[in-house]
């Protein structure tokens, strides 16, 4: 039995070794009109579908990833990648001859966050229909990721991403929704991202937008100074407008976690198997573990696996967020999203070895 549905967004990612660079140097070598050279590229999976799903799936979920690729070059490799990554994965692909394949061109220098050059192809022609009633009642848990990066599912005030998230909890499971930042001159950018988080959150358990998509979606704003105060009012927004569980990446300062109380606290679905009484009114702030970090695509998809693994393990709120934290740690170790990720033994062990940590969050939150 499948235990976990990942869905959304999948594409090639072309990620060229950049670790010659000394940090900041990057931009001051990449002009115009000069040859900058790179080392070999990566050819690898990306997208929440890859990156979560994989996650999940190296965690020991068994998992079933849905997506759409087009019928061509592109689509074929991207198809091998996922089997790659474990026999029968890409058995849920869906394969379109009108749709090109999606990829990402990932500019991830050492020192610095990523820059990606993206072509959504196929993604932009998923909906709500991609995803069938059988694949839902044979899960516990539905993720789906990054629907600013998928015209149909944004479409119409995201009619069809609530229809699915409808859908989905209608069979039991326990849902989850992950987001990406849109640029904002685009379809999506112009999107009206308060009334799809009305229209859709109702139907969502667990909300893990990071802190940058989820300011944009709200405010409108990309330079809101992080602290405690303003992750508790973006949280206090959405869990009003539904959610359950809201955790908020934070890049290198770590995860937020917001639950609603005891009273909302219930029908969370199939894959949630913890004590209600442990994660209700739970709030916190945990900062990341020390590593040594080689690139950063992929660490918030793969950091929402490590926080769902946990959930599904049925562990308390802080060792859930430890073990996000600590898949997401892993991940940064790499160039590639997938390619520093353990297994759940190999991760909780590190955890409970006494692996540093960064200082903790000026305003630190920590639930008694």
């Amino acid at each position: 039995m499948t235990r976990a549905i990942v869905a959304g967004h999948l594409c090639l990612d072309i990620i060229p070794d950049l670790s010659a660079f000394a940090p900041g140097q990057f931009d001051v070598n990449f002009r115009p009109g000069r040859l900058t050279q790179s080392g070999p590229a990566v050819l690898t999976t990306g997208g929440a579908v890859s990156n979560t799903g994989i996650a999940l799936h190296r965690l020991g979920i068994a998992t079933r990833l849905i997506a759409r690729t087009g019928d061509d070059t592109l689509g074929m490799t991207l198809r091998q990648c996922v089997e790659k990554q474990g026999t029968g994965l890409a058995s849920g692909l869906i394969t379109r001859a009108e749709s090109t394949t999606s990829y990402s061109l990932v500019i991830s220098p050492p020192g610095e966050d990523r820059r990606f050059l993206h072509n959504p192809g196929a993604n932009d022609d998923f909906s709500a229909g991609d995803v069938r009633d059988d694949d839902l009642s044979n899960a516990d848990l539905f993720h789906f990721g990054y629907p600013p990066l998928m015209a149909t599912m944004y479409a119409e005030n995201g009619d069809q991403l609530r229809r699915l998230f409808e859908r989905a909890k209608a069979s039991g499971l326990t849902t989850s929704l992950d987001m990406a930042y849109p640029d904002p001159e685009s379809s999506a950018g112009r999107a009206d991202w308060l009334s799809i988080l009305q229209n859709v959150l109702p139907f969502v358990d667990i909300f893990v937008p990071s802190f940058d998509e989820i300011s944009y979606m709200l405010w409108k704003k990309t330079d809101i100074p992080l602290s405690a105060p303003i992750l508790a009012k973006a949280s206090n927004i959405l869990l009003g407008m539904g959610a359950k569980i809201v955790l908020l990446k934070l890049g290198n300062r770590g995860l937020f976690l917001r639950t609603v109380t005891r009273a909302r606290f219930s029908g969370l679905g199939r894959a949630f198997t913890a004590k209600p009484d442990e994660w209700a009114g739970f709030n916190a702030w945990l900062p990341c573990f020390r590593v040594n970090v080689i690139g950063t695509t992929g660490a918030g998809d793969v950091t929402v696996a490590g926080f769902l693994a946990g959930l599904e393990r049925g562990l308390p709120p802080l060792d859930a967020m430890q073990t996000a934290l600590a898949v997401g740690a892993c991940c940064v170790e790499k160039a590639d999203a997938l390619s520093g990720i353990r297994g759940w033994d190999e991760t909780r062990a590190r955890i409970l070895a006494g692996w540093d940590t960064h200082p903790e969050p000026e305003q630190f939150i920590k639930h008694p």
